[in-house]
């Protein structure tokens, strides 16, 4: 029989790692991503498996979450079948080098620091390099396109679905046969919000024996788009009449492409006041030329604004810094100013330096509009924290505060129960990929609405398919 464990997202949003052996078949894992807040310690534990032992590997998408730690199971070993979409490695590729380059300079710092008092055998090496990231991308690719089956092993195939959540993501499908018994297994991955301006919806599938779904907003339901635009439109507004500057912490992928189609959908309409717009974070500079290079996995929306303009993203006011110089001198600009840049959950990067020069400051507004994980600053300033501490210095919090979940590329609760009422056979369901109190109310809603049970995946649980 076979069987499923999840090493990663079972009962936490992040980490995402499941591993599936199909009895006298392969050893599939989907995923393997990187724990972030209160759980990244969790990067650092052994896997729990044998990476040498993992044949295949399949990949949703290319968000940390899903991918940050394949450079470390190919540094213990793995040397199978890497499976998905070529926008997706594309992708990833941008993101573990953006990774592993925090993860470096980290320990030069913290090295340097312990030099000072000899206690240099106290720091913890990076998970993994930017070499370590070449390596992966040293070994063989297989790439496959949308709604396409691949063989993975004598009667085992999968098939990868539209999920609509970033660009390249998918849901994937693994058929198989046992004791000449024909099964189904669905990975959700994370599936999109239907709001969504630069991704079209997610791909309904029809039959499941066992769906793995994704609950990171399945205890709530998201503000409807045109509330959550007309929000942002009035704060942005607003804040530059007022002298002062928009910070927008914004995931580098997806996030930042979707408020960029927004403000060029203000600037057309004559909504946009006079303004610079500083997409301030090299991550998401690349990441939106994978998006213009793959813009036929994008919304009609973003496609219309190609045949338009010959770019989806572009127009008079955005401005690109690269280089840390360039990004230095957005300090010397009083107002006027929208400042998008990551870290998405405030937990490092550039956004850093902008909130020290700026959060202290009334006139200026910061906006939330992605998700922010436990133990992450972006979460701690959400929950209503207003002295924080940035470069060893204090910062009273004096600018307004706005968190605008509309924007969210993940489904929420209703979009998900849509997503499986579309099923015309649905077996077992599993709840994984969210935080615990949360599934909890998303398993009893799933009975409400759909008289069906829902298991919540424990760690390492151990699930017989």
């Amino acid at each position: 029989m076979a069987t499923i464990r999840s090493y990663g997202a079972a009962e936490v949003v992040t980490g995402s790692c499941h591993v599936m052996q199909i009895e006298h078949g392969p050893t599939i894992m989907v995923d393997c991503g990187m724990f972030q807040g209160v759980v990244e310690e969790r990067n650092y534990d052994p896997f729990g498996f044998d990476p040498r032992e993992i044949d295949i590997l399949l990949i949703t998408h290319a968000h940390l979450d899903h991918v940050g730690r394949i450079p470390k199971l190919v540094k213990e070993g793995f040397r199978g079948r890497i499976v998905t979409l070529r926008s997706t490695m594309d992708l990833a590729e941008v993101v573990l080098l953006d990774s592993a380059h925090l993860m470096e300079e980290d320990y030069r710092t913290r090295y340097k620091k312990a030099q000072r008092r000899g206690a240099e055998a106290s720091v913890r090496e990076p998970l993994y390099t930017v070499d370590d990231v070449k390596t992966l991308y040293d070994m063989p690719m297989e790439y496959v396109h949308y709604d396409k089956p691949v063989t993975l092993g004598k009667e085992v195939k999968a098939i990868f679905r539209d999920a609509g959540h970033i660009l390249d993501s998918a849901t994937i499908e693994i058929d198989f046969v046992e004791e000449g018994n024909a099964k189904k297994i669905v990975f959700s991955g994370d599936l999109g919000n239907h709001n969504d301006m630069v991704m079209p919806d997610p791909v309904y599938l029809k039959e499941a024996d066992a769906l793995y779904i994704e609950s990171t907003y399945g205890d709530r339901n998201h503000k409807g788009i045109e509330e959550s635009v007309a929000e942002l439109k009035e704060v942005i507004q607003n804040t530059l009449l007022n002298q002062g500057n928009v910070l927008i912490p914004s995931f580098a992928v997806e996030r930042t492409q979707e408020i960029m189609c927004l403000l060029k959908q203000m600037y057309d309409k004559q909504e946009l006041p006079p303004c610079k717009i500083f997409i301030d974070s090299p991550m998401a500079i690349r990441a939106t030329r994978l998006y213009d290079a793959y813009y036929e996995e994008l919304s009609e929306e973003c496609n219309a604004f190609l045949r338009r303009d010959g770019t989806i993203f572009e127009f008079p006011y955005i401005h690109y810094t690269l280089k840390p110089e360039e990004s230095k001198k957005i300090n010397e600009i009083d107002s006027g100013c929208i400042i998008i840049a990551g870290s998405g959950m405030c937990t490092g990067g550039r956004i850093l330096h902008h909130f020290k020069n700026r959060l202290w400051n009334e006139r200026n507004a910061l906006i939330f509009v992605g998700y922010q994980a436990e133990g992450t600053l972006g979460r701690r300033i959400v929950d209503g924290e207003r002295h924080i501490r940035i470069y060893h210095e204090e910062v009273l919090i004096r600018s307004s505060i706005h968190t605008i979940n509309g924007f969210s590329a993940h489904a929420d609760q209703r979009d998900l129960i849509d997503w499986m009422k579309h099923f015309d056979r649905l077996g077992k369901i599993f709840l994984i990929h969210g935080e615990y109190e949360k599934q909890k109310v998303f398993r009893k809603a799933i009975e409400a609405q759909m008289d069906k049970k829902a298991h919540i995946v424990a760690p390492e649980e151990k699930i017989f398919i």
